[in-house]
Parts: structure tokens; sequence; C-alpha cells
């Protein structure tokens, strides 16, 4: 069965925490912890913690320039 976003399926832009952790590969609460230094941005609707996608792209660059930066 095919799962892809197709252009009547909208994608989904707003994650829930575990949802991100799972994306990214890593456990919910290490998600937690890069969320709580900041490293990880959210956004609050209601009580609720939510991440846009485009911030999970921003701590991905971040983990990508600290990689850059020790390697040399």
């Amino acid at each position: 069965m095919d799962t892809a976003p197709t252009a009547s399926t909208p994608q989904r832009r707003l994650h829930r925490v575990e949802a991100a952790a799972e994306i990214l590969g890593v456990k919910r609460s290490t998600a937690y912890e890069e969320i709580r230094l900041g490293r990880l941005r959210t956004v609050r609707i209601g009580r609720c913690r939510r991440i846009p996608t485009e911030y999970i792209d921003d701590y991905i660059d971040l983990l990508k320039r600290e990689a850059a930066s020790t390697s040399h």
C-alpha cells in the first residue's frame, strides 16, 4: 500500500514531540532534552507543544554544522 502523500492528501507540517523524535531517529527523552536545551525549537498550540517540519530541518542542519566543525 502506498502511504506517500498525494495532491489530495495534505502533508503534516506540525508534529508531536514523539513523532519528531521518530523522524529524527532518536528517543523521545532525547528530543525533550534537545527542546529543553533550546536546540530543537517548538511552537505551542494551547497547552500542546508541536514541532514544525522546518524546525526539524533546522535541527538537522545544526547537527550537520556541529559535525563539520568537529571534523576539522
